[in-house]
């Protein structure tokens, strides 16, 4: 089921319950849809920017990548789960091996793209990879890039794994989810650096009890500071105020 938290409708569901609906969109060739991980920061990011709100909210999904987003789920749906960027593409994956799903890694920095397909081939043998391609870092543009399109429908690939970053990737996934023919493009923001081996995830009991942003944040101060610093409590405080 839908909840709006701040005017982003998210998806309140099972782990499971996404993964199956992501699997038959995976195989649905006629399909065209796209899904948003949507931790905190992205929240912050629609509720300031209307572009960002109109991106995320035409998403055929919208999944609670962050904890503070499951929690406020439950309020409506008490089954409500983290549906994570990286167990969803690592469990997709795995499930698509051998299917004839095919996936594309799009983004991340210099070579991670195809360090984190190299991994996934040593892990799930089976698994088709139709290819992995880091885009020039740039800024976001408004035109759509006819490299990217050509790239991505040459490949065939029925999955677009997009690590761009939000909110760029959902930005970029709203612009050219129209243009591209892969059936499903899911954006996964540092899903890439994680299983690629170039950042560190999170132990299990620091990701289920909220508190992956401060590993986070530990590993990168000067990055990540004010994303957390600042739009974390920001988050908290706009929230009480829509719940008086």
């Amino acid at each position: 089921m839908d909840v709006e938290i701040l005017g982003v409708r998210t998806c309140a569901q099972t782990f499971e319950d996404a993964l199956s609906m992501l699997l038959g969109w995976a195989e649905d060739a006629q399909g065209r849809r796209s899904v948003c991980t949507a931790p905190v920061y992205t929240v912050m990011m629609c509720a300031e920017d209307p572009a960002v709100m109109r991106a995320v909210n035409g998403a055929d999904m919208v999944a609670a990548d962050g904890m503070p987003i499951v929690w406020l789920q439950r309020q409506r749906y008490p089954a409500a789960e983290r549906v994570y960027g990286p167990d969803v593409l690592l469990a997709l994956t795995e499930r698509t091996a051998a299917s004839g799903v095919s996936h594309y890694f799009y983004g991340g920095q210099s070579g991670v793209a195809q360090a984190l397909a190299d991994r996934l081939r040593q892990r799930f043998p089976s698994v088709a990879i139709a290819g992995a391609y880091t885009p020039p870092v740039a800024p976001f543009s408004a035109q759509p890039d006819r490299h990217a399109i050509a790239l991505l429908n040459d490949s065939g690939a029925s999955v677009v794994w997009v690590g761009l970053g939000s909110p760029k990737q959902d930005l970029w996934m709203a612009l050219h989810r129209p243009l591209l023919h892969a059936p499903l493009l899911i954006g996964v923001g540092a899903a890439f650096d994680m299983l690629a081996g170039v950042k560190a995830q999170a132990p299990r009991w620091m990701q289920r009890s909220g508190l992956e942003w401060l590993f986070r944040l530990l590993q990168e101060p000067r990055r990540l500071g004010r994303r957390y610093l600042y739009y974390n409590p920001l988050f908290i405080w706009r929230v009480l105020r829509q719940q008086k």
